[in-house]
């Protein structure tokens, strides 16, 4: 059976590849290759002993899409990662998340539409949530105004997948996962950062690799156990998985409704402090950071309720938060020897 998968060469779509190979599926990847490299296509293959079939694809012009399904009939579901993710950018740049965000999703479920595909997955993010009035937060918590325009961009995903299954025969599987960090244990997949990192662990490690003088913490007095941003960081292996579990239930029917949403997280809480002292414990380095003021789009604390999940989708996160430091740790030594080919 082949899956699309939209973004396949970015982060968490390339390990995502890795494990829809290994469970016996055969893969084409679409990229527009604006944050990723096509060499990534070549590691994939060294971890499965499998080349994922891999197309250049701009998804926000529909005629390229359009041919690309035309050519590949034979698909039977689609997996829908490709996206601007930043949330800080997305607020120095509105218009460019919508535009992008927006139009590649639209111009996929045309595709699906015409070409009478009813499978797919979309990545969604807790960032929908917003800043949530009660913690763990659940799939059944209201939905209150994004904090960003990146959060934006994927509560109206969200919202146009809900109002599409009612238009025709499509079957849809948001998963809402929290913060993906680490990588593959092959050490050949990962997350590849371009300039200065907004997320925190690539953040973390490059400072602990000594390219960044310091680790900024942005915001102290936030009303959390330390004062700094609380969050929910699962592996991103972890985050893979349940996609290839995603693809099964619905290719094979088990899905409840057209529509289903899942949290995808270790339902822990940890601060930012919190995480440095678990990167330091993990690797025997001290982390030099400094507490800076607040960043703009930036939720004070979230963490999943993954019950559903963990009974309807039987799937449950199994990485530990030291594995996925030693993990990032590693995978950022390999960066640096090879910076110049990833």
């Amino acid at each position: 059976m082949k899956i699309l998968v939209t973004g396949g060469t970015g982060y968490i779509g390339s390990h995502t590849v890795v494990e829809l190979q290994q469970a016996g599926f055969e893969v084409l990847i679409i990229d527009n290759l604006s944050n990723s490299s096509e060499v990534v296509v070549d590691c994939i293959e060294k971890i499965t002993s499998k080349k994922p079939h891999f197309k250049k694809i701009e998804m926000c012009n529909f005629n390229e899409m359009d041919s690309l399904f035309a050519n590949n009939t034979d698909i039977v579901a689609a997996i829908h990662f490709a996206a601007k993710i930043e949330v800080g950018e997305s607020v120095k740049h509105p218009l460019m998340y919508l535009e992008n965000n927006l139009l590649s999703q639209i111009n996929l479920l045309k595709c699906l539409e015409k070409y009478a595909i009813k499978n797919v997955v979309f990545s969604s993010s807790c960032t929908v949530y917003g800043n949530p009035d009660s913690l763990p937060v659940n799939e059944n918590a209201t939905i209150k105004k994004a904090e960003s325009p990146y959060g934006s961009t994927k509560q109206m995903g969200e919202e146009i997948l809900e109002h599409t299954v009612k238009s025709f025969n499509l079957q849809n599987i948001s998963l809402r996962y929290f913060n993906p960090i680490g990588n593959h244990k092959s050490n050949l997949i990962g997350e590849i950062p371009h300039g200065v990192p907004s997320h925190l662990v690539p953040y973390l490690t490059q400072t602990a690799l000594g390219i960044r003088q310091y680790l900024n913490v942005f915001g102290g007095n936030y009303n959390t156990i330390d004062g700094t941003c609380v969050r929910d960081y699962i592996h991103v292996v972890d985050i893979a998985r349940a996609h290839v579990v995603a693809i099964e239930r619905l290719i094979q029917n088990k899905n409840k409704s057209n529509y289903e949403v899942f949290n995808l997280g270790t339902g822990i809480g940890f601060s930012v402090l919190q995480m440095i002292q678990a990167f330091e414990n993990a690797t025997g380095i001290k982390i030099n950071y400094k507490i800076i003021e607040r960043r703009s789009g930036d939720v004070e604390a979230v963490y999943a309720d993954t019950t559903k999940a963990n009974n309807e989708l039987g799937w449950k996160a199994e990485i530990s938060v030291e594995e996925m430091m030693r993990s990032a740790w590693e995978w950022e030594k390999r960066l640096q020897k090879e910076k110049n080919k990833l």
